[in-house]
């Protein structure tokens, strides 16, 4: 059985398990310890033992810094990677790993290299490191044995540092969408076609086409589905609407039934993330409720979509496609869940088996 050291970017998540938990627990006749960083300073959960999360995965959480990690205070910057370092080694220890394959997730993994003891290296890119050091991420990307890269322009970026690189884009969890589920009615009484955004409206949400949409049809419904930050500038004028709907947090597992529940999907942009053509989970999850889908991305994120995703490029037209979405003919469902179909995890992951075996990593 294959043995691997996860260094995640993200906690274990049962609720909502994020790409890296998706990928390694997925892996076959694997055996994965995933450290994942301290919440704060103050994170005490090092001090508990590893959870069994899988059969073949134990959790950890990794000691805390109390301090930030620059390299211009270097006894300091090499306390804290040491005290990182022996964590991690007294738990593969403890397993009785053997130079197992060590999986990166981010840049400041580099720093562990030269501390860990691991018989090969990949490192996993699913976004734009801004405010990093360039050569910590080039620096591990040399170093990698393969390079999953979530998006062409990621893959581009990295292609300089690896001659191994490979496309991996986002997955989706097929089965939390089966068309096929009775689902209730989380809006009963609502008779307007609703339109829906399905994630946190934060700060740099860009809601101008809800906006611009929900005063040129109060006819329609918009609902904002997740968390909201009232920072974003555009909710004092969205909560004057009485057609725009905003649910608050709600469980991952109510989402599909809240998807199944609306006549389209809108996706948009945020302007305070680097461009990096990464397409999130979310429009998979879109796609696989056979839905006609309204995206306000840039146009290289969506592309690839076209056949699938009415993509519009400013105010006006985004009103037009959401009415054309509205009268959509039948037929073009399947033609959705089949693209979802493509991006399930499972299928992802046979990818990555595929590419790790023929490196000789697995």
């Amino acid at each position: 059985m294959k043995q691997i050291l996860c260094l995640a970017n993200e906690p274990w998540s049962n609720r909502l398990p994020g790409r890296t938990q998706q990928i390694v627990s997925r892996l076959r006749d694997c055996q994965v310890l995933y450290f994942s960083p301290a919440r704060s300073a103050r994170d005490k959960s090092f001090l508990k033992k590893g959870r069994q999360v899988r059969p073949n995965v134990t959790a950890y959480t990794l000691p805390p810094v109390p301090f930030p990690i620059s390299e211009r205070y270097q006894r300091l910057f090499q306390m804290a990677w040491n005290k990182i370092a022996r964590f991690i080694q007294d738990q593969a220890a403890r397993k009785r790993f053997d130079q197992p394959l060590l999986w990166t997730t981010h840049p400041r993994h580099v720093h562990l290299l030269d501390r860990l003891e691991y018989g090969a290296l990949v490192y996993d890119c699913d976004r734009v490191w801004d405010g990093l050091p360039d050569h910590w991420e080039g620096s591990l990307a040399q170093a990698s044995d393969v390079v999953f890269a979530a998006s062409p322009l990621l893959r581009e970026r990295l292609a300089p540092c690896s001659a191994n690189i490979a496309l991996l884009p986002n997955g989706i969890n097929l089965p939390l969408f089966d068309p096929n589920t009775l689902r209730p009615d989380p809006m009963p009484g609502v008779t307007a076609p609703i339109l829906c955004w399905a994630g946190a409206v934060r700060e740099g949400l860009d809601l101008s086409p809800v906006l611009y949409a929900a005063q040129a049809h109060p006819d329609w419904g918009f609902l904002l589905l997740g968390a909201v930050d009232r920072k974003n500038p555009f909710l004092r004028q969205l909560d004057k609407l009485s057609n725009v709907y905003l649910t608050g947090p709600r469980p991952a597992a109510e989402v599909p039934d809240w998807l199944f529940r609306c006549q389209a999907l809108i996706d948009l942009p945020r302007t305070d993330l680097p461009f990096d053509e990464v397409v999130s989970p979310r429009l998979y999850e879109y796609l696989a409720t056979g839905k006609p889908v309204v995206s306000m991305l840039w146009p290289d994120q969506v592309e690839q979509f076209a056949d699938v995703v009415y993509g519009a490029h400013e105010l006006e037209e985004f009103v037009t496609l959401c009415a054309h979405a509205l009268e959509e003919a039948p037929g073009f469902a399947r033609r959705r869940m089949e693209r979802a179909a493509q991006a399930a995890w499972p299928v992802r992951v046979g990818e990555v088996e595929r590419i790790l075996t023929t490196a000789g990593l697995l």
